[in-house]
């Protein structure tokens, strides 16, 4: 990636407690030990970058704040270096939706998420994960991230919208625009929202004139509460939604569970001798890797968890900290496959908690099953670099691996 595809760099932290940045390479890098760090410190700690944030660091904290639709709003879902005015252009309901206009925009895209539905998605799903297999299984290198976890997301979600598999380039490109390089560059979060717009755009009027069965006609079939269709900008944003956080936050998840896999052998062998614990061990490896940090920004003045909370700063919603908090986990710092109890916040907590868990699931059990059987034996790439995605979302963008004989 060149240095023009990286987001600009802040001053580096040497302070974490009271200046804290989720942008740091450090942070970026390995952010476990600073969370314990941020939270034998405080439940709630505070930047003045992003002008002005804060941190919740424990799963207690995170979710009072998850649940407080009063003093905390979610029309601004990232932590930026600015707070562009909100308007429909840049809204993506249900996640950038408050009370009471939240729950019929959530309520709309609830039905094609379904567990059935999932369970009629999976076919092309696990075809998507032997065909992308299929294309590097007689190598001996791989970037697992490059040719396996980000493609696989993209082309289910790509199928489900009845939007072309090999447009997932553009998405891909889209997506970093808008979670990494938009954290610090307004011109380019602004130029991925009109290009995904113009695209999405396109796909309705053409749909106008000639409906098909997929989730765009369903969402342009819809009506709101009073009965009305949505209008095609409410569509638009949901789209938008529905691409960004279907593809980014699962490709991440999936390239993190391969990463811990390639790095544990026991854990790997283990599930390659019960898959029946797949399902189990995918709750725990969401809970331990869990990729998504949302925002909200403080409405009105309040107190969490002992801490003063001012309005007019941005929260930088953690539940990858929360959830490897000690007093909700034991060994909350180590991989336990097998974890049986486990109320992890991968998906969020209060009423935004993701639409899309149901498909998260489907794709990172279907992505782990058939990779493990075709490529039961493989190991990180000691000649190469695992890197991480900075901002939002955390996963690896890098994941060389070396591969051992094929089943």
């Amino acid at each position: 990636m060149s240095d023009a595809s990286l987001p600009a760099a802040h001053p580096p932290v040497t302070d974490w407690v009271h200046d804290f940045d989720h942008t740091d390479p450090q942070w970026t890098e390995d952010p476990f030990p600073i969370w314990d760090q941020l939270r034998a410190a405080s439940p709630v700690v505070h930047t003045k970058r992003f002008l002005g944030c804060y941190l919740p660091t424990t799963y207690e904290a995170v979710r009072e704040i998850a649940n407080d639709t009063t003093h905390f709003s979610s029309r601004r879902i990232i932590v930026r270096d600015v707070r562009p005015e909100i308007t429909s252009k840049n809204a993506a309901p249900p996640i950038t939706s408050d009370p009471p206009v939240h729950k019929p925009a959530k309520q709309l895209l609830l039905p094609p998420f379904t567990p059935d539905a999932m369970k009629k998605l999976e076919p092309r799903v696990r075809a998507i994960c032997n065909e992308l297999i299929d294309d590097f299984i007689a190598e001996k290198s791989v970037d697992a991230a490059a040719r396996y976890t980000k493609h696989i997301p993209v082309r289910a979600i790509a199928h489900m919208l009845g939007i072309p598999e090999s447009d997932s380039d553009l998405f891909i490109n889209w997506i970093h625009m808008i979670l990494e390089l938009g954290i610090k560059d307004e011109t380019k979060l602004l130029q991925a929202v009109e290009e995904m717009s113009a695209y999405f755009s396109g796909h309705i009027e053409a749909r106008k004139t000639k409906p098909t069965d997929d989730l765009i006609s369903y969402l342009m079939n819809a009506r709101d509460k009073d009965g009305n269709p949505l209008e095609d900008s409410h569509v638009v944003g949901s789209l938008r939604l529905l691409l960004i956080a279907g593809i980014d936050t699962t490709w991440s998840a999936i390239g993190s569970s391969l990463w811990h896999l390639a790095k544990t052998p026991a854990d790997r062998e283990r599930l390659i001798a019960e898959p029946g614990l797949i399902p189990i061990a995918v709750e725990e490896l969401l809970r331990a890797y869990s990729p998504v940090t949302m925002a909200r920004e403080v409405v009105q003045d309040t107190t969490i968890s002992g801490c003063p909370v001012k309005a007019g700063n941005m929260v930088l919603l953690s539940f990858p900290a929360a959830n490897r908090d000690p007093k909700m986990f034991p060994d909350a710092d180590k991989v336990v496959i097998d974890r049986r109890e486990n109320r992890h916040a991968a998906f969020g907590l209060g009423i935004h908690r993701c639409v899309g868990s149901n498909l998260a699931r489907m794709e990172m059990q279907v992505a782990l099953e058939e990779w493990l059987r075709r490529i039961p034996d493989f190991a990180l790439d000691p000649a190469g670099t695992v890197t991480w995605s900075q901002g939002t979302v955390r996963g690896p963008r890098q994941l060389p691996f070396l591969l051992g004989k094929a089943m």
